[in-house]
């Protein structure tokens, strides 16, 4: 009788590929066939269509403004991505395969640091727990500079795990991932990176040694070029500039001064990780209670512990949090918890497992309902509801999108039976991530029309343009936030003049946002109405036009 297969076996051939369609099954959908939603990715797509439009890769720029609140690294990859790929695909969507780009980076070198941190059989492990996060499902397949982040963040950590073994070669990824983690979001990453590279010789004695100093120096040449081209760049071009993106979107985001982004709950990141980092966190503990009495003394337990309170001190301690911010918490948390799922209890191990396949194909079977109900009409009331969230959306049958998710439904069933001839512990991780790769694939399939009826902006700024004067000076905007002003350059090229930057403009036509509970009144007796709108299906957010009557 065979042996069952294993899947922290490293030389079982089925699994590695079986690894690599699901990474590609979870990285993919998404990354096309929509429209930049509100609220980051349309903002980060205005930054990356003026690059496209102007060349100016230095000072990043939105409607027409400068927008110094991040390094221009993703925007500057996003470009390239939209130039190589245009031809075949809107831009962006060209634009978002970005994204794609540096998750993959994420999860290659988030696998490759737990197989350099607990062995060969383990950087598959890691990978899947990363991969069955809840927090990063939705974050990871955004056009957002988080995910460059994220792929430094990996780099780096790798670079830290190799230096025991490679020092050279790992001084060069710690440095390339800092470098990258800089020109994505700014000083947070070196901050992080450097203050958990110093903490390790200083706390743990491990750590101490003459090629371990080398690495750091190497490590620091290694992410020069990064740290200092493009602010040189910007502060030859302007030192405004310059002071505005270091002094207050950084150190003033941070410290609070700036009053930027919104107020801080230093708990928020304690709220939100036990479902942001399920699997990763509850396997992560018990890899921690379960060697409570020897794991602290392995150099691998150190690092990996060492990074995430940092990560978790930093994160807490910044005048502002949002759920985004702690995606760089899952990567040290996945590796903590991979060398615990071998020594899950049996009990512990089927709760997951059974979890994950019930849950995930519950709310899989559930998608399935609500799609057949749109496209048939019955249930009537069903379909009723759901037209009524999204009125802009008719019902149509994608052929492709359907094939797709029942390839995935069909993949999701053999899997699971399949992966009963595994041990009951990496089973039950590998369920968990096939399970959310299977909603997610089925939601920007089957839902992805429906959705993205609400979230454009496409259909709504077509209205506007169509009740805009033939002839007209300029259009002045009140009030108007940095997504809309990204999309009403995109879809109309339409740059207007915020009257928050150019005082005592006078332009003929005024675009108002606002809040449908409370309409905006003209603004003054000789401004007239000429259109309202909104998006399809949003209740909160209204605009409107208003023409100067002539003098």
């Amino acid at each position: 009788m065979s042996q069952p297969t294993n899947l922290t076996n490293s030389s079982s051939r089925s699994t590695f590929f079986l690894l690599a369609a699901l990474c590609l099954a979870w990285i993919l959908p998404g990354l096309i066939g929509h429209q930049p939603w509100k609220p980051d990715e349309a903002y980060s797509f205005g930054l990356i269509y003026h690059i496209l439009q102007s060349g100016d890769w230095i000072v990043p720029t939105l409607g027409g403004e400068p927008f110094m609140e991040k390094p221009p690294l993703y925007y500057i990859t996003a470009a390239l991505f939209g130039k190589i790929f245009s031809f075949a695909l809107p831009l962006h969507d060209a634009t978002r395969l970005t994204t794609g780009f540096f998750m993959a980076l994420a999860l290659l070198f988030t696998g490759l640091a737990g197989r350099e941190l607990w062995g060969k059989s383990h950087g598959r492990l890691t990978v899947l727990i990363l991969i069955g996060c809840l927090g990063l499902l939705i974050r990871g397949h955004e056009m957002i500079t988080d995910t460059a982040l994220l792929a430094g963040f990996a780099m780096a950590i790798y670079g830290l795990a190799l230096s025991r073994r490679r020092f050279a070669l790992a001084g060069i990824w710690l440095g390339t991932g800092t470098g990258i983690g800089f020109m994505s979001k700014g000083l947070i990453a070196p901050g992080i990176i450097g203050l958990t590279a110093l903490l390790l010789p200083l706390v743990f004695r491990h750590w101490r040694n003459r090629d371990y100093m080398r690495y750091l120096a190497i490590a620091f040449l290694a992410s020069l070029p990064w740290l200092t081209i493009w602010p040189i760049l910007l502060y030859l071009r302007s030192p405004e500039l310059f002071r505005e993106w270091f002094w207050i979107n950084n150190l003033g985001r941070f410290l609070g001064f700036a009053k930027l982004g919104p107020s801080s709950d230093h708990m928020h990141y304690f709220k939100i990780l036990p479902w942001f980092a399920w699997p990763a966190l509850p396997i992560a503990l018990w890899t921690l209670w379960q060697g409570r009495r020897t794991i602290f003394r392995q150099p691998e337990a150190q690092l990996t512990l060492t990074t995430f309170l940092v990560m978790m001190g930093v994160f807490s301690m910044a005048s502002d949090a949002r759920e985004l911010y702690a995606l760089p918490m899952l990567l040290p948390l996945s590796l903590l918890a991979a060398p615990g799922v071998n020594t899950l209890r049996r009990g512990a191990a089927s709760a997951l497992n059974w979890f994950s396949i019930m849950t995930f194909g519950f709310i899989a079977g559930v998608f399935w309902f609500y799609w057949f109900a749109m496209i048939s009409g019955h249930p009537a009331n069903q379909a009723e509801r759901l037209l009524r969230l999204q009125p802009g959306y008719i019902p149509t049958i994608e052929p492709l999108h359907f094939a797709i998710a029942l390839m995935a439904t069909l993949a999701w069933l053999f899997i699971a039976f399949w992966a009963r001839s595994l041990p009951r512990n990496p089973r039950a991780v590998l369920n968990s991530a096939t399970g959310i790769t299977l909603v997610w694939v089925i939601m920007m399939t089957l839902a992805l029309p429906w959705l993205d009826a609400g979230k454009s902006y496409r259909s709504m700024i077509t209205s506007m343009q169509q009740a805009l004067p033939a002839r007209h000076a300029c259009i002045s905007s009140s009030k108007l936030g940095e997504p809309q002003r990204a999309m009403l350059e995109y879809y109309a090229g339409i740059l207007t003049k915020r009257t928050e930057t150019h005082q005592g403009i006078r332009c003929d036509l005024l675009l108002v946002q606002g809040s449908a509970n409370n309409p905006d009144a003209p603004p003054g007796p000789e401004w007239t109405e000429i259109w309202e709108g909104n998006r399809p299906g949003d209740r909160s957010e209204r605009y409107w036009l208003f023409q100067r009557h002539p003098s």
